[in-house]
Order: C-alpha cells, then structure tokens, then sequence
C-alpha cells in the first residue's frame, strides 16, 4: 500500500467523523431538532471517503440527497455543517439549504441535490468549463443506484463522452432506490455496464465496504479521466444500515439482511487493518474516536446558539451579480 501512515489515519478520521455525525443527526431528528428531511449515509462510509481520498484537494464534487460523508470527505467545517442542517444562519448555506442541499464552494462542494439524479448535468457542465479552462481539475458526481434510471442520467454519458470531460460518475450502489430493489429495475447484474452503451471505461468496486479497495479503483479512474481521455462510470457496492429518509422505517428489508450486512461494518473492516498492520493500536483508534464525538457534540452546541436566519435573508442570494 503507497499510502503513508498520515493519509491513512486521515481516512478512518473521516470516516469516523461521518459515522458520528449522522448517528448524531439520527438523535437530533428525534427530538424535532432538524427541519426538513434528512437521508443518512451510515453503512456507507468506506464507499465515500475512499473515493475522495483519491483526488485532489481543487478537484471539485457535485453531492446528493445521501451526501453528508461526502462533504465531510471533501473538508467542510462541521460546526457550518451542523448549523445549516439545524437551519440556523451560521450554516454552510446560511441556513436556507439543509441537509440535501448542502454546498461547500470554497472546498470544491458544488452542492447536494434533494433532485434525484440532479447532479448529473450540473457535473457535466463543470467538467466542460475545467476542460476549456485547462485547469486540470476533474469531476465527481456522486449518485446512488435509484438514479441510474433516470433520464438524466444517459443524457450526460451520452454528452460527457461525446466532449470527452474529465468527470467521473460514481453509483453508490446501496440495493434500493427508496424502497424498490434495484434487481427489480434493471435487466443487466451491474450498473458499471452501461458504460460501455456510451463508449466509455466502466469500473466495479464488488466491497464498497473496503475503503483500500475504493481508493484503489479511484486512483485508477482518476488517472484516465485526468489524462484526458473523457469520462468513466464508476459503480460500489455497499448498503445503508437506516431506511431511505428520516421518515422510513425499511419495512421492505428484513432484519436479517440488514443485521448482515452490519457485519460488514466498513469502520470495523478498516480499523481491524490498521491494528492488523500496525498503523496504530487499538488505543490510538479508540481515542481518535473519542475526539471525533466531541467535535460532533461541539458542533451541535454551536448550531444550537447559532441565530435563526432573518426574515429579511429570505430575499437574500436570489440572483447572482
């Protein structure tokens, strides 16, 4: 493994801080402490983090509704985080946005999407602007499964590839768009096939679960696109331990499925590596986590004596200069 001992203990500290921070925003849901809906992301954290381990701290994201381990990933402030999820007005988005519209400009964070499928043009179009500009900045447009049936979704791999821009699109591949499996809306085994109907490369992560094997995939992914040979389709596979939103019990899978795939824990698979390996022991691991829940906690008092936004703000931000 090329990656020193510093990245790697930068990636399980973000992995924990997106495991604490949605486990937390569960809580905080359940006591009506958050306005509007949220879609948390635990279960997933090895499938995001990888990923953006591999780029670039300019490369540039566009986010969606289950997006909070991507943002977190890509170096936003938590307490702004926190507040804009509680809608207060020191938030990312003073408050306005929440949590499916979360965005980080000044971290390469174009923005959640409560659209499914909404980033995927959004991508294509920033893509184009780094290829015309030469910036030598890439793309990453990150979707779950349910998205890949939507229109929007062929369009841009039909024009990405046909431009040949530097974006990666990326399933997250967690079984079921909302409640529907996605077996039952989709006629070939994998989504990373599809490439090949726009001419493009496809890439397969079957453990999204193994943080090492996601960013491994990436590192190859992000060397093609930034070569400037076009776009992939990248697709992981990987679940989500909560139903699709805060209003969904999951009654469509059984315990059974879920308690197995929790068994799969990718923190646990990734911390048993980092103690296997000798990266750190048990102790540091179990103290950075403890560090990472007071950030959290510290993040959720500053939204709590954060304002409300004005009623004045609400004109605010309409129109750009």
């Amino acid at each position: 493994m090329k990656l020193s001992k510093n990245r790697l203990l930068n990636m399980y500290e973000l992995m924990l801080d997106a495991r604490n921070f949605d486990l937390k925003v569960n809580q905080l849901v359940k006591r009506g402490m958050v306005p509007g809906m949220t879609h948390l992301s635990v279960g997933e954290e090895a499938a995001n983090i990888g990923a953006l381990a591999a780029l670039n701290p300019d490369d540039i994201i566009t986010s969606n509704h289950r997006g909070h381990a991507q943002v977190i990933g890509k170096g936003i402030d938590l307490n702004g985080m926190m507040a804009e999820i509680m809608g207060k007005a020191t938030g990312t988005c003073k408050g306005k946005g929440g949590s499916m519209h979360i965005a980080d400009l000044e971290n390469g964070n174009l923005g959640a999407n409560g659209i499914v499928g909404g980033g995927h043009g959004i991508a294509v179009g920033a893509a184009y602007t780094q290829k015309v500009k030469n910036t030598g900045k890439i793309v990453v447009c990150f979707f779950g499964d349910g998205a890949t049936n939507e229109g929007s979704f062929h369009e841009a791999l039909n024009l990405a590839s046909v431009w040949k821009v530097p974006v990666i699109f990326y399933s997250i591949n967690n079984g079921y768009g909302i409640s529907t499996s996605i077996n039952k809306v989709m006629n070939i085994e994998h989504i990373y096939e599809r490439a090949g109907s726009y001419g493009i490369p496809g890439y397969f992560i079957e453990d999204g679960n193994d943080v090492l094997a996601v960013y491994e995939t990436f590192e190859k992914a992000v060397k093609y696109v930034r070569e400037g040979k076009g776009p992939v389709l990248v697709e992981s596979i990987t679940y989500r331990w909560f139903g699709h939103s805060s209003s969904d019990p999951g009654k469509y899978r059984t315990k059974e499925e879920v308690d197995e795939w929790k068994k799969k824990d990718p923190n646990i698979k990734f911390k048993n590596y980092l103690i296997e390996n000798k990266i750190a022991t048990e102790e540091e691991l179990e103290k950075m986590d403890e560090i990472s829940k007071k950030k959290i906690e510290e993040s959720v008092e500053f939204a709590k004596n954060s304002p409300e936004p004005t009623i004045e703000s609400a004109y605010e931000d309409i129109f750009a200069d």
